[in-house]
Order: C-alpha cells, then structure tokens, then sequence
C-alpha cells in the first residue's frame, strides 16, 4: 500500500469520500443544467436574446446541441465518480473546463444562466483536484515521517 494511504487518518478518508461523493453528484449538477441549456435552445430559438456583433456567433441550434453533448458526458461521468471509479477524476475536470469554455462562449446569448454555470465548473474543478490530490493512489509528502 502505498505510504501516504497507510497515514491518512479516518478523518481525513472521510473528507476525501465526501469531496468525491460531492464532486460526482456536482458534475451530474452540471451536466443537467447543461443538457436543460442545450434542450432550450434546440427547441426554442427565440427564447435567447441575439447578437449579430459577436465574434462567436454561430447558430442557437448549434450552440444547443453542443450544451447536449457536453452535459450528456458530464452526467455519465458524474454518476462514474459517485461509482467510484478512478478513470473519471480527471475526466471530470476535462468535462468541467469544456462546460466552462462553451458557456463563456454562450455568455451573450443568456448572461446570468452562464456565469452559473462556469461558477458550478469552478467547484466542480476544485473538489475534483482536491479529490485526486487526497486520494490513495497520489504521492504527496506531508512533513511526516
């Protein structure tokens, strides 16, 4: 086993599991929230206000089905961390950065409804660092011996 798991204490495995468990259920947060965007604007066009001057104006249709996409993987990849499986950590951060960039590309078009989701992008970014750096498998020193 490896040396820094044999000296974590039980409380600091319990802060590990629960920043995992809240990570997971996070990004499914976000990957919902995400798949509702992209659902909204699929299905309703006008419901966004336009912009004709932005510099990344593609179609609402387009930016719908994009928002599906990238909340569809994040939900799988949510409910993969709260399974426990190792793989979908980093895979977690990966979903959680293309959600923040697609919404800050998206910020025209509904303002406050973006910045909620790049702030959820940010938390979910944080526990799943903190997860991946307080897990077994991570070599870290702590000053101990």
């Amino acid at each position: 086993m490896d040396a820094v798991a044999e000296r974590a204490t039980a409380g600091e495995r319990a802060w590990a599991s629960g920043i995992g468990i809240f990570a997971g259920a996070m990004l499914a947060s976000l990957g919902i929230f995400e798949a509702l965007q992209g659902l909204s604007a699929i299905s309703k066009d006008d419901l966004y206000q336009t912009r004709a001057d932005y510099v990344l104006g593609v179609d609402l249709t387009t930016w719908g089905w994009i928002h599906l996409l990238v909340g569809s993987l994040a939900v799988v990849v949510g409910v993969c961390i709260l399974l426990g499986q190792r793989w979908a950590f980093l895979a977690g951060i990966c979903v959680a950065l293309v959600a923040a960039l697609s919404s800050f590309a998206f910020m025209p078009y509904y303002p406050f409804w973006a910045l909620a989701v790049i702030a959820f992008s940010i938390l979910v970014i944080w526990a799943m660092t903190v997860l991946m750096a307080s897990s077994p498998g991570t070599r870290r020193h702590r000053g101990r011996h």
